[in-house]
């Protein structure tokens, strides 16, 4: 019986990923801290395709609620998990001149703290690794790591989450080294593909279209590479850039000329 924990599921890229993994079969753990409806909502959506769902409510920026989410969720849903998507995340803006100690811990521990325990946990349950057709160990868990394409593309912006970002996958492909083969660990690094709260019309077509391949992510993107991590056993340690390409975007003024914008 295969299960997943997919923390920040009740909105967004969260959900999608939730009722993707539904859809391959999966039981599934809704994680949320404030969205209760929404969880509930995507439990009856997930339930009504025939899997399980269990919604769990844990504060990721209290160290106290990370401990017992992944043993929570394994008991609600009858066994071990073999399926971590850490999702969820704080994005606020800051900068060297703005950052306080409130936006570092904040990005901090949700971006990376959070992540870390639960990937701890997790893979303290997970089954040991199968044998398959040649005789060679098959991973019983998988570890997917939301990050950012901004890892691959550095700038000034976002700074304390861009940090804890980096952090993470610094950690994505020391924990790929440390937990195989019982384990794999991989993450996704989407570009535009939702606008956020507090992002104008203008400023996301723009994200969108200002890429190698003039156009952003759809939250079917990111469950198409969600799925070649789980179809992909032989891959650990990797990320995958879902982002148009706005990692390799290089026509920049330096590059164009005077009076030149961003290709």
């Amino acid at each position: 019986m295969a299960r997943a924990l997919v923390t920040g599921a009740a909105r967004r890229l969260g959900r999608a990923m939730a009722l993707y993994l539904a859809r391959r079969g999966h039981d599934i753990a809704i994680h949320y801290a404030s969205s209760a409806q929404d969880a509930e909502d995507l439990a009856q959506e997930i339930t009504a395709l025939g899997r399980r769902a269990v919604c769990l409510r844990a504060d990721l920026l209290e160290e106290a609620a990370l401990a017992p989410l992944v043993p929570e969720a394994a008991r609600a849903l009858g066994g071990p998990l073999g399926v971590l998507v850490n999702n969820a995340s704080v994005f606020e803006q800051d900068s060297i001149a703005t950052a306080t100690r409130d936006s570092w811990d904040r990005h901090m521990m949700s971006n990376l703290r959070a992540p870390f325990v639960l990937t701890q946990a997790f893979a303290a349950q997970c089954a040991p690794p199968v044998p398959d057709s040649m005789g060679e160990p098959v991973a019983q868990g998988l570890v997917v790591n939301m990050i950012d394409q901004k890892v691959r593309r550095l700038t000034p912006q976002h700074m304390t989450y861009s940090i804890a970002k980096m952090g993470l996958w610094a950690f994505t492909r020391m924990a790929a080294q440390e937990l195989g083969p019982r384990v794999r660990v991989n993450a996704i690094g989407p570009g535009p593909t939702l606008q956020a709260a507090d992002q104008g019309a203008g400023a996301y077509l723009h994200s969108r279209t200002s890429t190698v391949l003039a156009r952003g992510a759809n939250p079917a993107d990111i469950t198409a590479a969600l799925g070649f991590f789980l179809d992909a056993p032989a891959v650990t340690g990797q990320i995958l850039c879902v982002d148009g390409g706005q990692h390799l975007v290089w026509q920049t003024p330096d590059v164009m000329g005077p009076g030149a914008g961003p290709g």
